[in-house]
């Protein structure tokens, strides 16, 4: 047993971080300029995977059609927003959302279907 007792602090210390990281905290990658100059191009980022209510100018990190992609909230669930010349009147428990450089941004303006769902967001971005 003594043998082993150097084993327990480091175990404990790896499940800690473990379960910080699986359930609580998320370390996410900026592959693209979509979100300059507030979020640098291949830069990394941290967010919160529990997150009260999402609010209008929150960056979250969020899966759509397959991918994972970090974007601002630029309206929600109930909200009417005029984006590129066309009016979107967001569904409730869904979320317009928009890169900072819009002239560089794969975001709402140009998807088939505009808005995220709530369900898809995986984390709100804390850490620049």
């Amino acid at each position: 047993m003594k043998r082993l007792k150097w084993l327990i602090l480091p175990v404990i210390v790896f499940g800690l971080t473990f379960c910080l990281f699986r359930f609580v905290l998320i370390i996410g990658y900026v592959p693209s300029a979509s979100m300059e100059p507030t979020l640098k191009e291949k830069s990394y980022i941290l967010g919160v995977r529990i997150h009260g209510d999402l609010k209008v100018g929150d960056i979250i990190i969020f899966e759509h059609e397959g991918s994972t992609m970090v974007k601002r909230i630029a309206a929600v669930g109930g909200e009417t927003i005029e984006a590129d010349g066309k009016i979107y009147t967001v569904p409730k428990g869904r979320l317009f959302v928009l890169g900072d450089n819009k002239q560089n941004s794969f975001d709402s303006r140009y998807w088939e279907e505009p808005f995220v769902d709530e369900a898809n967001v995986i984390a709100k971005v804390i850490g620049k």
